[in-house]
């Protein structure tokens, strides 16, 4: 979900209305499907609501000067940003020209909780946060479906071709159904609660889809028979959501890490924290994402469950955790 700040605007001096433009997005990560979606399987891509980013942007009333960025990665002029925040500057430069705005200069602030290179979506969000904040400080409104082209464009930036499920899942309130190109929301049955930790380690993606890749084609019948297996999965998963059915869940996120296990793309950090989520009595654990590095996601059965659950991750060396519910009833 992406929510702005609409009371903010001023007048300068010269009569000239200028506006604080604020939005927000979370991060999200694959509940069931990784790797597998890459041979056609299905996937199920969770929001995490707790891991936010946050998005201010300010006009600049001197117009010699050009944007500037507030970051944890870069300070300073937009124009002289390194490669890693480009698909950031995409977001600032993309949302004017989609208005057709070409005398305004911004201030853009980015606070995020969402870690990068953890599989949870870190640049979508914070392109989904600042494009709806350069569209708020314009005082306009983007669409679903202008807002989903304007986070592409900055994925594409950053991962060449993305398929659309971190852009979708950065704004989602629900969990996102993936299946040849259709992306849907899924109906959830009942509230689930989940707790998301960070190895500490960066995910490598790329080398475990390389690796994944390599025993395809030396053995494509044993591999399809995994993908085939975690499809199964993904839609039983759905189910489970659907029904409401927590245990049911948990046994397929277990299920889903022993097949990752067997394509080779966890590691001793994510087996730890596995192992530590259901030392906890998690319902279920598994990695999350490309593996090899990244986060672990445990499914709990209440609040307070998560937070035993979160705390025994911690104890077991993970360097964060998010706990978020999804489908709360108010």
């Amino acid at each position: 979900m992406t929510s702005n700040d609409l009371d903010n605007s001023a007048t300068t001096g010269a009569g000239t209305t200028r506006r604080t433009g604020r939005a927000s997005s979370h991060g999200k990560t694959i509940l069931i499907g990784e790797h597998a979606v890459v041979y056609g399987a299905p996937a199920l891509v969770l929001p995490v609501i707790d891991a936010v980013v946050v998005a201010t942007v300010t006009p600049i009333d001197d117009d010699t000067e050009g944007h500037h960025l507030e970051s944890a990665v870069h300070t300073g002029p937009l124009d002289l940003a390194p490669a890693a925040v480009m698909p950031t500057v995409t977001a600032v430069t993309a949302t004017l020209q989609h208005f057709g705005v070409t005398d305004r200069r911004f201030h853009v602030r980015v606070d995020s909780d969402v870690p990068t290179a953890r599989g949870m979506g870190s640049s979508a969000a914070v392109a989904a946060a600042v494009t709806a904040a350069v569209a708020d400080a314009l005082g306009e409104t983007l669409d679903v479906e202008a807002h989903h082209e304007l986070i592409q464009a900055c994925e594409r930036v950053a991962h060449g071709r993305p398929s659309g499920l971190d852009a979708r899942g950065v704004v989602a309130d629900a969990p996102v159904w993936f299946e040849a190109g259709r992306i849907e929301p899924v109906e959830l049955g009942a509230p689930f609660t989940f707790v998301v930790a960070d190895t500490g380690v960066p995910g490598h993606t790329r080398e475990a889809v390389a690796a994944v890749r390599e025993r395809h084609d030396a053995d494509p019948a044993a591999v399809d028979g995994v993908v085939d297996r975690i499809g199964a999965l993904a839609r039983r998963a759905r189910g489970t959501l659907v029904d409401g059915d927590a245990q049911g869940l948990g046994a397929t996120m277990d299920a889903a890490h022993d097949l990752l296990t067997a394509l080779d793309v966890s590691s001793d950090d994510l087996d730890r924290l596995v192992g530590a989520a259901r030392a906890a009595d998690a319902l279920g654990a598994k990695l999350t994402g490309g593996g090899r590095g990244g986060c672990v996601l445990a499914l709990a059965t209440d609040g307070e469950h998560a937070d035993r659950i979160a705390a025994a991750l911690r104890g077991a060396g993970a360097a964060a955790t998010w706990t978020t519910t999804i489908g709360a009833r108010a």
